[in-house]
């Protein structure tokens, strides 16, 4: 068997020192810088090219906010709620996210750079025609997440439930799964190319064998 080169592990946000964020306002264009958003109500907010460096969100929702071309880099995210917030064209950079809630988000043709998700729960998430590089997602729920077109060359899912997720189109030579409910998944041949463990790919075997046009049947009894 050949052997497949570990994946890198995403770089860890670079905080200094943070003062607590006062204005929940996003404005366009609006840069913030070493703030520390706890408890903040920012859903339903819009803005365009708005910027986060070295920022922390702590129990900071931006629920069904709408941000185009956003930016964070150097960020930690964590127990926040961004459901069905809309992403175009985002940036993030040596972000970490923890157990945060990204049910129904739509990540559309971004870029994600060095970020993890750990613990999250991003089902029905899209993550359309978005690029991945040193990307790991573990212990997430990833269920009908929607990963068309996506470029999932350096991405990794560690114990991840993504039972119905759809890779349509997706470049995946490189990806790794390992301990992933890969049930149902759609566009299954877009993983040509990806690392799987065998435990993995026997739960794909139905999978496959739909996209092939095999019909599998009960295996008939002894004579």
């Amino acid at each position: 068997m050949k052997d497949v080169p570990a994946q890198t592990a995403p770089a860890d946000p670079r905080l200094a020192p943070l003062t607590e964020a006062e204005d929940p306002d996003l404005e366009h264009e609006g840069l913030s810088r070493r703030l520390s958003f706890t408890g903040l109500d920012l859903s339903a907010q819009e803005a365009d090219a708005v910027e986060f460096d070295q920022c922390r969100f702590e129990r900071t929702t931006l629920a069904a906010a709408v941000l185009d071309q956003p930016r964070f880099t150097d960020c930690e995210v964590s127990h926040c709620d961004w459901a069905n917030a809309r992403l175009t064209k985002p940036t993030l950079l040596r972000t970490r996210l923890t157990s945060v809630r990204l049910t129904g988000a739509q990540c559309t043709a971004g870029t994600l750079r060095d970020v993890s998700f750990d613990d999250c729960r991003a089902d029905l998430a899209g993550f359309r025609f978005t690029t991945f590089a040193h990307v790991r997602f573990s212990g997430c729920n990833l269920t009908g997440a929607d990963f068309t077109g996506a470029d999932l060359r350096r991405a990794e899912f560690v114990a991840c439930d993504l039972t119905g997720a759809q890779f349509s189109n997706a470049t995946c030579t490189g990806a790794r799964f390992t301990n992933c409910d890969l049930s149902g998944i759609g566009g299954v041949t877009g993983l040509s190319g990806a690392t799987i463990t065998a435990d993995d790919l026997i739960a794909l075997s139905h999978t496959f064998a739909r996209a092939l046009g095999i019909t599998v049947i009960a295996s008939a009894p002894p004579r």
